[in-house]
């Protein structure tokens, strides 16, 4: 399902919310009667709060870059209109 944005954020899109690498590392589970090896559960919830952290921090610099980008385009947008000569007289 894409993503519907309004006013530059997700709404209505029925996904759950966003883990956090925090979440990821303390998330503990029910122990079983054949359960598994809890080092190495922590390990791999490790594993995934540092990937899960880098991609939030890229996820940050890449909105950083959009918005740098969305207000380079609106200053030279403004510049150009200033410049521009005005419509011709005709009727239309």
């Amino acid at each position: 399902m894409a993503q519907v944005y309004r006013g530059g954020q997700p709404y209505g899109t029925g996904h759950p919310a966003r883990l956090t690498p925090h979440e990821v590392r303390t998330r503990t589970f029910d122990r079983r009667r054949r359960g598994v090896d809890p080092d190495q559960v922590r390990e791999f919830q490790a594993m995934v709060a540092d990937e899960l952290a880098d991609l939030h921090r890229q996820f940050r610099t890449v909105a950083q870059e959009n918005e740098r980008l969305k207000r380079a385009l609106r200053d030279w947008q403004s510049m150009h209109a200033r410049h521009c000569r005005p419509p011709n007289q005709g009727r239309w």
